[in-house]
Parts: structure tokens; C-alpha cells; sequence
């Protein structure tokens, strides 16, 4: 098995489970707010704060997740109308170009978060340097442009990842045509 295999692997796992980990514990803990706002008349006073930045870093990490699984939403059905190496060209020029974009908001990030932002920006009730909570914004898009440029070079050799959508799509529609008319 090849090392480059091995790394996309782990880094997948990894990417899930922080994914998975993030939305449990802030819905638990926006449900334990709930639950100590209705029976206690109390509230959590970091709990809306520490939720919302969850939140934000699991949908960053989730919007990577889903340029793994080529699942982002974005306009191709006219691609399916050409030819297949028609189709490979125009697909990976704009994959390219997403790429360039994230690469390109990667800098811009990069250079808020440690040249441009104040040290001195800290959550209101949790302390926590803001420099902690925006550096999710280059980190989410440096993986999402490795894994663009990932799911590029595998349709370049030939294999394609259709998101999980298209897949079930394709799933149904193969069952549907097996399964014989019943009389």
C-alpha cells in the first residue's frame, strides 16, 4: 500500500472524527443550556459562545469533508453532455480554478490571522484569543485545496468520486433494473 494512501486515510479518519466530536459536543451542550434554562432558570455563561465556535470550525471541517467526497454543490450537470475527455478537461479547469481560489483565501487568512489581526482580541466570556478561534479559516482551506487537488489527479487516472447523493442515485436506479416485474 502506498504511503500517499496510507496519509489520505488517516487524514480522513481524522477529519470525520474531529468533525463528528465537534457537532456532539455542541449539541449537548446547547441541549444542556436548554435543559438548565427551563429547569434551573440558570444559564451556562460560556456555553452560547463555545457552541457558536464549534459550530463554525465543524462546518469548515465539514465543508472539507465534502470536497473529499466531491459532494459540494456547485453546477456540472452539463458536463455529463459532453464527451468524456471534454468532460475530464472542463471539470478538472474548474477544479484548478477552485484551488486557485482557496489557495488564494488561504493568504488572505493567513495574513489576518498573524500579520493584520490585534493580540489582544479574546472571547468575551471564555478568554480564548480570537487568533485561536479564526485560524480555522486558512487551516479548512489549505486541506480543502489538498483534497480538490487529490480528487483531480484521481480523475485524471481515471477514478471518479461521485458524492454519496449520486451514488445512492445510481445504486437505485441499477436495483430498479435488475428487479424483475412481479405479475
Amino acid at each position: 500500500m502506498s504511503t500517499m494512501l496510507t496519509v489520505r486515510r488517516h487524514l480522513n479518519r481524522i477529519e470525520e472524527y474531529i468533525c463528528c466530536l465537534f457537532l456532539a459536543v455542541f449539541v449537548t451542550l446547547l441541549f444542556t443550556q436548554i435543559l438548565v434554562r427551563q429547569f434551573f432558570q440558570y444559564s451556562i455563561p460560556w456555553g452560547d459562545e463555545v457552541a457558536t465556535y464549534l459550530f463554525v470550525w465543524f462546518t469548515y471541517l465539514g465543508a472539507v469533508v465534502a470536497a473529499k467526497m466531491s459532494a459540494h454543490n456547485r453546477v456540472s450537470f452539463h458536463f455529463n453532455y459532453f464527451p468524456p475527455v471534454v468532460k475530464t478537461v472542463c471539470e478538472t479547469i474548474a477544479d484548478l480554478l477552485w484551488i486557485a481560489f482557496n489557495l488564494y483565501f488561504v493568504y488572505l487568512s493567513y495574513d489576518f490571522v498573524f500579520n493584520k489581526m490585534n493580540l489582544f482580541w479574546k472571547s468575551q466570556t471564555t478568554g480564548i484569543p480570537m487568533k485561536y478561534i479564526y485560524m480555522i479559516l486558512p487551516v479548512a482551506f489549505l486541506l480543502m485545496s489538498i483534497r480538490i487537488l487529490w480528487n483531480v489527479i484521481d480523475r485524471l487516472k481515471g477514478i471518479e468520486h461521485d458524492d454519496p447523493e449520486a451514488e445512492e442515485i445510481r445504486k437505485l436506479s441499477e436495483k430498479k433494473t435488475d428487479t424483475p416485474k412481479q405479475p
